[in-house]
């Protein structure tokens, strides 16, 4: 299908034959915005140049969004969070610029790793997701699950002969998200498929893990002293290691309000 080219045309003509190359071209949002910006170029005598551009960038802002949407979709995050909303003031074991250095991205380029350790309630999951999601809004392919969520399809898995293609899938994700490591002990052959996935990820893919452990406890997760401390070095070497604290400031947030509460009664 070809469009034909005439000169002079109408003004409602010329918007119906943007519409259809727009519609041939898939450009969405130059189709849908062009009627405001062509009435802003002319209130503002743009040149033909400054309207194009406009148009050309419109679109590409826009595609570039979706993209982003597409990641931060594709990472299956339980919930939204971001840096922005949390909480620095009601933690102030965590080190704002550190984190802010850390939204940068650069560690995930570096396929380096990142241990967020401390209690419940501390934001360990919080920042997790929230790193995740600056990754995934930077252009990285990123992934979140639970730990034992892993290590249960990584089980069924090599029962049903898919584990090499399951161990791959994980790899090529820019950033694996790990939380509740330590939560739950795992078995031995648990223990050594999460090894396989860390592996395989070593020194090329950053994983990120949140565990409510400190390093010293995670024998009571993997039995093994030896696999403990191998999955210690993969998920340590090179890489960060941001201690949340102790002091469950979500507990405390809500007998704030509680005890606000009590005094408006």
């Amino acid at each position: 299908m070809t469009l034909k080219r005439h000169r002079g045309l109408t003004e409602q003509a010329a918007t119906a034959a943007v519409d259809q190359a727009c519609r041939m071209l898939r450009l969405p949002t130059i189709r849908a915005q062009f009627p405001e910006l062509a009435e802003a170029a002319a209130r503002d005598q743009m040149s033909y140049r400054g309207f194009l551009a406009e148009l050309l960038m419109a679109e590409c802002d826009d595609r570039a969004r979706r993209r982003s949407e597409r990641r931060i979709k594709a990472a299956q995050f339980p919930r939204e969070k971001s840096i922005r909303a949390f909480d620095f003031d009601a933690n102030p074991s965590i080190d704002p610029a550190v984190i802010h250095t850390l939204a940068t991205c650069e560690w995930v380029k570096k396929g380096l790793p990142l241990c967020l350790i401390g209690d419940s309630g501390t934001g360990k999951s919080h920042l997790l997701i929230a790193l995740g999601t600056e990754a995934a809004m930077a252009g990285f392919r990123v992934r979140y699950t639970l730990a034992t969520k892993l290590v249960n399809e990584l089980v069924e898995a090599a029962d049903e002969k898919i584990l090499t293609k399951t161990i791959a899938r994980y790899g090529r994700v820019d950033l694996l998200c790990i939380d509740e490591l330590g939560y739950m002990e795992l078995d031995r052959r648990g223990a050594e498929l999460l090894f396989q996935v860390l592996t395989e990820r070593e020194e090329k893919n950053s994983v990120a893990i949140a565990s409510n452990e400190s390093f010293g406890g995670w024998t009571k997760t993997f039995t093994d002293p030896r696999l403990c401390a191998a999955i210690v070095d993969r998920l340590t070497f090179g890489g960060n290691i941001i201690e949340t604290g102790t002091d469950s400031y979500r507990l405390a947030s809500t007998r704030a309000a509680q005890g606000q509460d009590t005094a408006t009664t």
